[in-house]
């Protein structure tokens, strides 16, 4: 599957993030968060972290770690049992979700890409895939056509629209799952393991394509066991041991560099040895339109 972005891209709706003016502020902030599958096996033990607008923070663990757990906590999927856990300045709780208002407001500024597209792929066309989301938070149709034929334009998916999604590739179904999410314009973007079973054509085209987004303003956060990507997507890391907590904070280099900390948390073994950086190519120009015009947030 050949995947090709344009020298210059325009991704709708995008608000720039000035770091000047806006960076630093903490926009989800976890506290002491702990939580087992039904009330037995623990997945969080007393988790703490703060993501920053404009930061792509990634989480690192062996499977199993609770990566993909605190995911699920930060979109509102799951509860803590115990801790606290807030979203732009605003308590995420069960009972403040089932409030219709905070939870347009939630759903609309946090996006979640799934590890496996086919438990987010689900409508009959890869047309409608993109276009519930929009929907269901009452855009005028003229609207959810624009940023469809924006998003599919810039992902590179025109010729897939009217094709049923069980007819995609693993790689096209990946990007339909990226594409109806981020035609929800949000300031968020949560990636679980995104380059697990992609082939490495798509995997180098989506690790540029979180890059592009967070230069263009999106706060990342991702869970991967990959380390060879950590240098190319994320500022900061955080480290799960098998116990489940937090381990280690710091920069990819702090992370990559304590070896003796990525054996004890079954991220490397003890033969293993890096071969370089991965390879990515050069940044796209990301640009935004006005969302006044159409009726969206600015």
């Amino acid at each position: 599957m050949t995947v090709s972005l344009d020298t210059e891209i325009t991704v709708p709706e995008l608000t720039p993030w000035a770091p000047g003016k806006s960076g630093g502020e903490d926009l989800l902030v976890c506290r002491d968060v702990s939580y087992a599958y039904v009330e037995r096996f623990v997945a969080l033990d007393r988790v703490s972290l703060t993501v920053r607008r404009g930061e792509s923070v990634a989480l690192l663990g062996a499977n199993g770690s609770g990566k993909s757990t605190l995911l699920k906590v930060l979109d509102g999927l799951i509860f803590p049992d115990s801790g606290t856990y807030a979203a732009f300045g605003q308590w995420v709780t069960e009972e403040n979700l089932e409030d219709e208002q905070f939870c347009t407001g939630f759903r609309s500024r946090v996006g979640f890409v799934f590890q496996n597209s086919d438990a987010q792929v689900f409508s009959p066309t890869v047309r409608e895939e993109i276009a519930f989301g929009p929907l269901q938070m009452g855009l005028p149709n003229a609207t959810v056509e624009k940023r469809i034929a924006d998003i599919v334009r810039v992902l590179g998916i025109e010729n897939l629209v009217d094709r049923a999604p069980y007819q995609l590739s693993g790689g096209e179904k990946k990007k339909v799952a990226i594409a109806s999410v981020l035609v929800m314009n949000p300031e968020v973007l949560l990636f679980d393991e995104p380059t697990a079973a992609l082939d490495p054509r798509t995997q180098q085209w989506l690790m540029d394509l979180i890059v592009e987004l967070n230069r263009a303003g999106k706060t990342i956060v991702l869970a991967t066991h990959d380390l060879d990507v950590l240098e190319v997507v994320a500022t900061r890391c955080m480290v799960f041991s098998e116990q489940h907590r937090i381990v280690l904070e710091g920069t990819p280099a702090e992370v990559l560099g304590n070896r003796d900390l990525l054996l004890e948390v079954n991220l490397i073994h003890t033969h293993s040895h890096r071969h370089g950086e991965i390879s990515h190519g050069h940044a796209h120009e990301l640009k935004h339109h006005d969302t006044a015009a159409e009726g969206g947030r600015p």
